[in-house]
């Protein structure tokens, strides 16, 4: 009974450091980027992604090192799937976001390709510590390559002082000042750290509890840890819908992705023993790539993704958990 106890202490706890982290960074980084004159979209697909990628990282490499690779793949495949699933989609629920006219052409050609390039890296059961490396330099470059290409021209300009505009008006005049940025970035770290603490604690409850249960790894990794992993960047992408940053939370989605892919598989895999047998996952594979081009779809057909179409990917979320659960 004293166990199942701190692990509900645990879990609530988690959870109330990533709802105020996911305030303090999606505020924090806005208005720094505002200030900084840096485009919504870019503050979204790097420090929001980075920061709310964290947790995925933290888990994967702890996983891989005590030889957990099951829990390690499975949070990767399992996070990014409710990344699109649930989150895009209750984001639309709730608030249907814009997508920003950069993430079609560039962003989701991308996030695509990091979802097929999953069956190719497990095909001999594997993730070996070449690819990992592999796999962490091209994230290093895509990061380069964003900030080298996402400058705003007068068009995206004109956007991002749109959908910042209530950020601008709260910080006020004094935010150009060096201190006033000092203390925005004070509050993005701040944001960070809340984000990937409150993650971790949340995962070790819920990991405990699942354990109690007798949930095999693979599940494990699936559900409870990478929903664990991802309430970062559903509270971020809900907390900037609400706020009218809709390009951020889209941006924040899509980012995460390509970083879950990138740096999670990467640096788990250059620590310790990622992968399993193909056919164990290759339905976990085939979920999360017809997610991601159904996701990707819906943002080439308009620049919304409305309310019907966030129906449907937490819908489809909805049941594979319930597969899941029944296999």
């Amino acid at each position: 009974m004293t166990g199942l106890l701190l692990d509900g202490l645990r879990i609530a706890g988690g959870l109330t450091l990533l709802y105020f982290g996911a305030e303090w960074l999606v505020g924090g980084a806005a208005r720094l980027g505002r200030s900084l004159g840096v485009s919504t979209i870019l503050i979204g697909l790097t420090v929001v992604a980075y920061g709310t990628s964290a947790p995925e990282v933290v888990v994967g490499v702890q996983a891989a090192a005590s030889g957990r690779p099951a829990i390690a793949l499975g949070n990767v495949i399992g996070s990014n799937i409710a990344n699109l699933g649930l989150i895009l989609g209750a984001t639309a629920l709730v608030s249907p976001p814009r997508v920003d006219r950069v993430i079609p052409r560039r962003e989701a050609r991308l996030l695509v390709v990091s979802a097929l390039a999953l069956p190719l890296l497990l095909i001999d059961g594997d993730v070996s510590r070449w690819e990992g490396a592999a796999l962490l330099i091209v994230a290093v470059g895509y990061t380069l390559w964003m900030i080298r290409t996402s400058r705003p021209d007068a068009g995206e300009a004109r956007e991002t002082a749109e959908v910042t505009a209530d950020a601008a008006d709260a910080a006020g005049a004094a935010e150009t000042s060096g201190a006033a940025r000092a203390k925005l970035g004070g509050l993005v770290v701040l944001g960070l750290v809340a984000l990937v603490i409150g993650g971790s604690v949340f995962v070790d409850g819920a990991a405990g509890l699942a354990r109690t249960v007798g949930m095999s790894e693979r599940l494990v990794g699936l559900t409870i840890v990478a929903i664990g992993t991802s309430l970062p960047e559903l509270a971020t992408s809900l907390m900037a819908a609400r706020k009218g940053h809709s390009d951020i939370a889209v941006g924040n989605v899509v980012g995460s992705n390509i970083f879950n892919v990138l740096l999670c598989l990467g640096a788990a895999a250059l620590v310790g023993h990622v992968g399993a047998p193909f056919e164990t996952v290759r339905s976990d594979v085939v979920v999360l790539v017809g997610t991601t081009l159904m996701a990707a779809a819906m943002m080439r057909t308009a620049r919304t993704i409305t309310r019907a179409e966030g129906a449907v990917l937490v819908a489809a979320y909805a049941a594979y958990l319930v597969w899941l659960g029944l296999g």
